[in-house]
């Protein structure tokens, strides 16, 4: 079992994707379901669907945030059909599956699908390090969910583990999905507070940092070092203000 490898479920809204999702899951190896605020679990429906993977359902993680199911995670891939505005890097499914059994020798990590009818919002996506699209006809693109977690859930069996990771991140301690969150959440405000940032259209801005700081996978060390730069502008700022 790949158990640093949490398939995210948000807001799935029939309850039989989820048992097909978790059937899918258990064919590949897979046991780390990850339910954000589903709109009917536990179900009868996702139980008979799951055809015998009704342990993995027992043991999914049911959130109220997609914060907290990606709490701990280190990388973090999202799933997108649609062309959107938004512009993120993507991987081919066999990459990656590659790159998800690598990062996961080091820590956990996490695929996230989006609902049914609509995906993953642009502010989800924007929690991904990379997004992930599935090629399909053109004409008729659109994949069932339990369908698109198959494909994937393939390719992540048939990537070859590596015994160790060969990326440059070995060794080090990344900073996890939550905390580069707090981080993200820590920055807007402290350019807001520089008037640096227009607090009414901060999205443009902030969505190309995001990108930034994911493409440089900062570690915990690094990610404590800069939240004290701002700390200490924030503080500079409130002295000026008060004529000290």
């Amino acid at each position: 079992m790949k158990t640093n490898i949490r398939i995210v479920l948000i807001n799935t809204s029939h309850p039989g994707n989820i048992g097909a999702v978790a059937r899918a899951m258990k064919n590949m190896c897979l046991e780390r379901l990850y339910l954000v605020e589903p709109n009917d679990f536990p179900s009868a429906e996702a139980t008979s669907r799951s055809s015998g993977a009704d342990d993995l359902l027992a043991r999914a993680v049911v959130c109220s945030t997609l914060e907290e199911a990606l709490a701990g995670c280190h990388f973090v891939v999202g799933t997108s059909a649609r062309n959107r505005s938004l512009s993120w890097p993507v991987m081919a499914p066999r990459e990656c599956a590659a790159r998800l059994v690598e990062e996961s020798v080091a820590g956990e990590v996490a695929l996230v699908f989006g609902r049914e009818d609509s995906g993953m919002t642009n502010e989800e996506l924007e929690r991904c390090h990379y997004l992930v699209s599935i090629p399909s006809n053109p004409d008729f693109s659109s994949l069932n969910l339990g369908a698109a977690v198959q494909v994937l859930a393939y390719e992540l069996m048939v990537a070859t583990p590596l015994a160790k990771s060969v990326s440059e991140e070995e060794g080090r301690d990344l900073a996890t999905a939550d905390e580069m969150e707090s981080f993200f959440l820590h920055l807007e405000q402290t350019l807001v507070d520089l008037e640096f940032l227009d607090n009414s259209q901060p999205r443009r801005l902030m969505r190309r940092l995001r990108r930034f700081f994911n493409r440089a996978r900062p570690d915990q060390t690094e990610v404590n070092i800069l939240r004290g730069v701002l700390a200490a502008a924030q503080g500079r700022k409130l002295s000026r203000a008060k004529g000290v």
